[in-house]
């Protein structure tokens, strides 16, 4: 039987802590290749669940720097993974305001305003009603900790509220 667990957000936020100015062995650096934000939230969302999608294109799993899911390095499939419509093992997120967001989620930044997002920061912390002003991020490719969502310059931003865990 399949069933949704919580999502282990303090565990995601310690790992962000951990790994936000530096790169966990374990895992390639894309920061040559594209950039590494989205690997960096990848990494951070699997400390808060333990749990990979090994399912073939449309999964979510990192075995090598080759053998990976597209979502879990690409800003858009990363989205569209964690929203999926479709029953399968993972993290599961939704699209949220501001508002809703809590340590362990994950904000998608446009830097372009032409409906493409380039950039997946980890929420770290947030005031009791999160503002731009008091959300604070972690990130790789723009390494930073503790860095205010209010400072960044973008054109356009979503956010995304993990929901829990399916696990098999």
């Amino acid at each position: 039987m399949r069933f949704l667990q919580d999502y282990d957000r303090k565990a995601a936020v310690l790992y962000a802590h951990a790994w936000a100015y530096g790169r966990n062995p374990a895992f390639y650096d894309y920061e040559q290749v594209g950039g590494d934000c989205t690997n960096f939230a990848s990494q951070c969302i699997f400390a808060g669940c333990g749990i990979m999608n090994f399912t073939p294109t449309y999964g979510w799993y990192y075995i090598t720097a080759n053998q990976k899911a597209p979502a879990w390095t690409g800003v858009p499939f990363l989205w569209n993974f964690l929203t999926r419509k479709t029953f399968s093992v993972g993290p599961v997120g939704e699209p949220a305001a501001l508002e809703d967001l809590r340590p362990g989620d994950i904000v998608q930044l446009s830097f372009t305003g032409d409906g493409t997002f380039q950039h997946s920061p980890v929420v770290v912390a947030t005031g009791t009603v999160p503002t731009l002003e008091n959300t604070l991020i972690a990130a790789h490719s723009y390494d930073a900790d503790n860095r205010p969502l209010s400072t960044y310059q973008f054109q356009d931003i979503r956010f995304l509220h993990i929901t829990g865990t399916i696990r098999p």
